[in-house]
């Protein structure tokens, strides 16, 4: 017995027993696969003398959530690293926009391509200034959040109010052409708002653009030194300094519920694992509606609620070992841990659109990271350890490039794809495959087995899109961590606020155990389910 057990030990459920176990509890925390992280792993599968992320690797939330640097895993061994610039985006012409941590540089490479550009750079990174402590508290916390609302209020009223907010829920196709006369600005705000699986013509693009965008000029896109596993090795050791426990190889079968409430789980063995105050499930809605626990115990409107759940773009992602740095024909590129490549806004446009009709695009967008020019741990001395990722959709209705790829990703469309990707960088980088010395291809298929919330690589634990936000995540109700379960609690990425390394949804869900169990909490649960089913019914 454990007073919680967490189911997963992704960086949600890590985040989540670290805070139960600092109030006391005994954490017990229960993982499939042979080694904890989730998503948050790495292995020198490509090759052996080189350390290659499996599924994240740049960490922007991480180095500015409030729940991560609370933990202070410093202390526990991790070190972060940081490429020389944050970001790039290459022009075919060899120009390239230059993300850098100093705004007066991002300034200057903007306007080296649009006379003016820096100046309107320089004022969304006066809206940071501004509003951005107040953004990340109110992000970071559960909804609604009280405490947070009045100084973001007060900040968003003196940067501008209502104008401001008008062009931060803009597509970011529209706040670029607004504010930039070169391509330069639009390109970097519309990468980073491709994390998700928004479009440069999606409603509220601008606000992830912006927000990933000006983190990184404040706090960079950092890695953990030496790979993505040593941030899961340090949210290990310091669970494990406060007494609390994760087993791996034990994936979870079922939630026991009984009576409307959550007593603990039964792994895949049979094994019955009981929980005294709290089960918290860092899994997939899906995962866990209908799933982990029976929709016969589960209200009506759940189930009809998750069939509109909406999962965000499916991912295929290449790993490769270079004996040497990728030849970049712009000279700025090599300097940056991130680089988007795409020739420019439109090829944007269409690659979304062709994913949005179920088409895998003839020209993907690729994020591309150079692991070795952030952490020079990676490989190597004169090599680079690099991954690029693009999406595709989850259903593949046809295929817009020349290769007939049906989605059914056996190995002839894994290497058409793969040399699709490769087609890209190639273009920016004449001479890239002369020095690929090993590659590894990961398919959407492929993800759900490194961790089962990565359905087809849905890398975001659903759609960032507005209508499954705040209080539509992950359907319509409270947009908080509880379940109609009492004492159950969703910990993943599938709830508020949703994608990213950050802990929030960790953090918010081991708040609302804590709270549920004090005195107080006991009176109030009642009343705040009945809450739920009135909003949601």
């Amino acid at each position: 017995m454990a007073d919680a057990v967490v189911v997963g030990a992704g960086p949600n459920g890590l985040v989540a027993a670290n805070m139960l176990a600092d109030a006391g509890w005994d954490v017990l925390v229960l993982e499939a696969q042979p080694e904890p992280g989730g998503a948050v792993r790495s292995d020198r599968g490509v090759h052996p003398d080189y350390v290659s992320d499996l599924c994240s690797a740049f960490y922007p939330l991480g180095v500015a959530s409030p729940v991560i640097r609370a933990l202070d895993l410093e202390r526990y061994g991790l070190r972060w690293k940081h490429a020389p610039a944050v970001l790039a985006h290459p022009l075919p012409d060899g120009r390239s926009a230059l993300l850098e941590r100093d705004p007066g540089a991002t300034a200057a490479s903007l306007d080296a391509l649009g006379a003016g550009d820096g100046d309107a750079w320089l004022r969304l990174s006066g809206l940071w200034e501004e509003m951005g402590d107040a953004v990340l508290r109110a992000l970071f916390t559960p909804f609604p959040p009280v405490r947070a609302a009045l100084p973001l209020a007060l900040s968003a009223r003196r940067a501008g109010g209502l104008r401001v907010l008008r062009s931060l829920l803009a597509p970011v196709r529209t706040l670029g052409e607004q504010e930039f006369a070169g391509p330069g600005g639009p390109l970097l705000l519309a990468g980073s708002a491709l994390h998700t699986d928004m479009f440069p013509e999606s409603t509220g693009g601008s606000i992830f653009g912006w927000l990933l965008a000006m983190i990184g000029q404040r706090h960079g896109w950092p890695v953990p030194e030496g790979g993505a596993g040593e941030l899961t090795a340090a949210l290990v050791r310091r669970l494990e300094a406060r007494g609390g426990r994760v087993r791996c190889d034990a994936p979870v079968a079922s939630v026991i519920v009984r009576d409307g409430r959550a007593l603990g789980v039964r792994t895949a063995s049979g094994e019955p694992v009981r929980a005294a105050k709290a089960v918290l499930a860092d899994v997939s809605a899906p995962a866990l509606y209908g799933g982990l626990v029976a929709w016969s115990d589960l209200p009506g409107s759940l189930r009809a609620d998750m069939r509109r759940f909406t999962w965000d773009h499916a991912t295929f992602k290449v790993d490769w070992a270079l004996t040497g740095p990728i030849p970049w024909t712009s000279p700025d590129a090599a300097r940056a841990g991130t680089v988007h490549l795409s020739p420019g806004m439109d090829a944007m446009t269409d690659y979304s659109g062709q994913i949005a009709t179920g088409r895998v695009p003839s020209e993907p967008f690729a994020l591309l990271g150079q692991m070795t020019t952030a952490d020079p741990a990676r490989s190597p001395a004169g090599t680079e350890s690099v991954w690029a990722y693009t999406h595709v959709p989850h259903k593949v209705k046809g295929d817009a490039g020349p290769d007939g790829i049906t989605g059914a990703w056996d190995e002839r469309e894994r290497d058409a794809m793969a040399r699709r990707v490769e087609d890209v960088i190639e273009r920016f980088a004449p001479g890239f495959r002369d020095r690929v010395a090993a590659r590894r291809v990961i398919a959407p298929p492929a993800f759900a087995e490194h961790d089962a919330n990565l359905v087809n690589g849905a890398l975001n634990g659903g759609t960032a899109m507005v209508h499954q936000q705040l209080v539509f995540r992950p359907v319509p109700g409270l947009g908080r961590a509880e379940t109609p379960v009492a004492g159950l609690y969703l910990a993943s990425a599938s709830a508020h606020p949703g994608g990213g390394v950050h802990g929030g949804c960790g953090a918010n869900a081991a708040r609302a155990a804590l709270a549920h169990a004090s005195p107080a909490g006991r009176v109030l649960t009642p009343a705040l389910r009945s809450l739920t089913t009135l909003l949601a019914p």
